[in-house]
């Protein structure tokens, strides 16, 4: 697929419209997806072209001039669904989406390919060919598009945003959002994590729990706060069909940068923020002295550097950042980097599907880990601890880790958190650590609690 020279863009002229009015006002648009891409916000709209891959089986379609979808038949591998040229291999000072491929893959059809797994029953996979879509920079939304009927779409989008009121149908939750496991069965959990690393078959293994509800509505009428609330880099939005995804993520998987260049940024070590700023400063400077993060950060960043070898040119690995101290609006980070030059002959995507799962979000070695969480954790992850992200034509794109993230399929709701399990990892302070992440998200979550008896009432 080759990205044609020319474009169309336009000023829309919305400055009072945030991107969660602006996706509210294009719900009924197929495919509308936002990212926040580190402060490059982009919202795209009507892929010509997109591949959903749901229980193990991957369906193709493409648009028609009616902005209908009609199943294609493709014979081809999900690998070659995505092709670059070489258009803008160029040194850019920031990234962002510039017309391309969109979409998330989930943790477990990652997973599928080195261990045998079960599946969400909902979209575990979704990639759009996107050539229209709208940008946010210096203050102004803009219009952009490669198509050759990019003016009629305009004037759609444009009417839209304009005209249309923004589509509200009431978030609620039927059912309150609460831990599927007692504190006895993470326990139980933990305890059998230590009984592997003591018999050597891993060091680190991630472990998660997951906090389900039931609910009613639209996801992404809490998108707004839960946004307001994190502030995270690389949050995001998706809705296919039934399914919605809400990414408050502020963990970089990888970007592909310009001249082959790859960057990851994995986040192993947590400490709770806190409004005292003494107390804030102390648990800062607990996670900056803690050894035991330090060694479960170090264990993640050499399990990148080998993920990322196979695929870089000798000697271009490196670790520039080690153990730096990243706060957020919860927690505390600490976040290392590790960067490397891809060989000239690897294909990004491919790149990007080997290398998924996330090392931070499995364990180590990697593939026994993930063995281990398909044993223990009880329930498939979904999109969580999966990416998020995008590619442009010419092969660069940016990819996150859907941590600190919510999926809502029909009407069930789930919410995950978890850390690192190591040998001198302590079973409490492990359980709390899933609640220091989370649970600012959780209790924004149950603000839209409203029992069945409640709700017959106010609609009486």
């Amino acid at each position: 697929m080759m990205l044609t020279q020319s474009i169309f863009s336009q000023n829309l002229d919305i400055h009072t419209l945030n991107s969660t009015i602006i996706l509210q006002k294009l719900n009924d648009l197929f495919g509308c997806v936002y990212l926040e891409n580190n402060h490059q916000p982009v919202i795209a709209f009507l892929p010509t072209q997109y591949v959903l891959n749901q229980s193990g089986h991957s369906y193709f379609f493409e648009r028609t001039h009616h902005h209908q979808y009609t199943q294609i038949k493709k014979t081809t591998l999900l690998e070659k669904f995505i092709k670059f040229n070489k258009i803008g291999q160029k040194n850019i000072n920031k990234m962002s989406f510039n017309g391309g491929y969109i979409g998330f893959i989930d943790y477990n059809f990652s997973a599928q390919f080195n261990i045998n797994n079960t599946f969400k029953s909902q979209p575990n996979l979704f990639l759009g060919l996107y050539k229209s879509y709208l940008k946010y920079h210096d203050g102004k939304w803009i219009f952009y598009s490669h198509e050759e009927n990019a003016t009629d779409i305009f004037h759609i989008i444009h009417s839209k945003l304009v005209t249309h009121k923004a589509y509200i149908h009431n978030f609620k939750l039927t059912h309150k959002c609460q831990a599927r496991w007692s504190k006895q069965q993470y326990d139980q959990a933990f305890n059998q994590i230590q009984n592997y690393i003591k018999a050597g078959d891993c060091y680190q293994i991630n472990l998660t729990q997951e906090f389900i509800a039931k609910a009613q509505g639209l996801l992404l009428n809490t998108a707004e706060k839960f946004w307001q609330l994190t502030n995270a880099p690389y949050s995001g939005y998706l809705k296919i069909d039934d399914f919605e995804l809400l990414s408050c993520s502020p963990e970089l998987f990888i970007d592909f940068e310009a001249n082959r260049k790859i960057t990851t940024k994995p986040i192993k070590g947590t400490m709770p923020r806190y409004d005292d700023p003494v107390l804030d400063e102390q648990s800062k400077n607990t996670l900056i002295h803690s050894q035991k993060d330090q060694a479960e950060n170090v264990m993640i960043v050499d399990l990148l550097r080998n993920d990322l070898s196979v695929y870089a040119e000798t000697g271009s690995v490196k670790t520039p950042k080690l153990f730096n101290i990243e706060s957020f609006n919860q927690v505390h980070h600490m976040v290392s980097e590790v960067t490397a030059i891809l060989k000239e002959d690897v294909n990004p995507f491919e790149m990007l599907l080997s290398a998924l799962p996330g090392g931070s979000i499995t364990g180590a070695p990697k593939i026994r880990a993930m063995q281990i969480i398909e044993e223990l954790e009880g329930a498939p992850r979904g999109a969580y601890c999966g990416s998020m992200g995008y590619f442009n034509f010419d092969g660069t794109g940016s990819w996150n880790i859907l941590i600190r993230s919510i999926q809502k399929y029909q009407d069930n709701v789930s919410l995950w958190a978890g850390g690192g399990i190591t040998i001198a990892s302590d079973c409490d302070a492990e359980y709390q650590e899933c609640f220091d992440k989370v649970s600012a998200m959780l209790d924004l979550l149950n603000t839209w609690y409203q029992p069945e008896n409640t709700q017959e009432k106010s609609e009486s």
